[in-house]
């Protein structure tokens, strides 16, 4: 488990130096009632960053 601890100014700091720094977020959005095919596609290792349920 790791815990962060940041304020809210680190963290608009930190998002206005990431694509400086070449950090870049893949997002694949899936709408909830595909919630399974989410899990099936992170189990199959078919994602690349993040999968984000939308309603």
């Amino acid at each position: 488990m790791s815990v962060a601890n940041l304020t809210r100014t680190d963290a608009h700091e930190f998002l206005q130096l990431a694509p400086k720094a070449g950090v870049h977020c893949e997002v694949t959005r899936y709408p909830l009632a595909r919630a399974n095919d989410a899990l099936a596609d992170l189990r199959a290792g078919r994602l690349q960053g993040a999968a984000v349920l939308i309603p």
